[in-house]
């Protein structure tokens, strides 16, 4: 199985961590791959207004979208726990999974997607790319009776 992380994010200093997962992902056959993505377009479109922003993201993340699975995290996103998240990943080839920039996701794009919600709550993209590995990995203990989830 292959998951795919985009977002959109200038820095992220948690590179270190997310390696952890990738490694911890391999042991269930699964290939746990980041794209993080800040254009100049996209730069210019964030200080110019949201709706510029929201479609500068939309124009970064189409070409990504997988023949698989492909799943926003959206406030408005039904949230999931565990068990119900590993479903998301059980007996899939590839799946892809979107974190928006600062300004969210646009309509149009939230159309070609599966939207759920970590949390009611707003991370930083750091932090809600921290939590979706930590979840990613769970999943797949969870599929392959692992005892980590316990």
């Amino acid at each position: 199985m292959k998951i795919n992380v985009f977002s959109i994010v200038k820095n992220d200093t948690f590179q270190p961590i997310y390696q952890d997962f990738i490694k911890q992902c391999k042991s269930f056959n699964a290939l746990l791959c980041f794209f993080d993505i800040f254009t100049p377009l996209i730069a210019k479109a964030q200080k110019q207004s949201c709706t510029k922003a929201q479609k500068s993201y939309t124009q970064a993340f189409l070409p990504h979208l997988s023949q698989g699975e492909n799943f926003a995290l959206h406030p408005r996103g039904k949230m999931l726990d565990s068990l119900a998240f590993s479903k998301l990943l059980e007996d899939k080839r590839e799946v892809c999974f979107f974190i928006g920039g600062a300004y969210g996701f646009e309509e149009e794009f939230l159309k070609y997607t599966q939207v759920f919600s970590l949390s009611p709550m707003t991370f930083s993209h750091q932090v809600a790319k921290l939590v979706l590995c930590e979840q990613i990995y769970r999943g797949l203990s969870i599929i392959a009776n692992h005892p980590y989830h316990k």
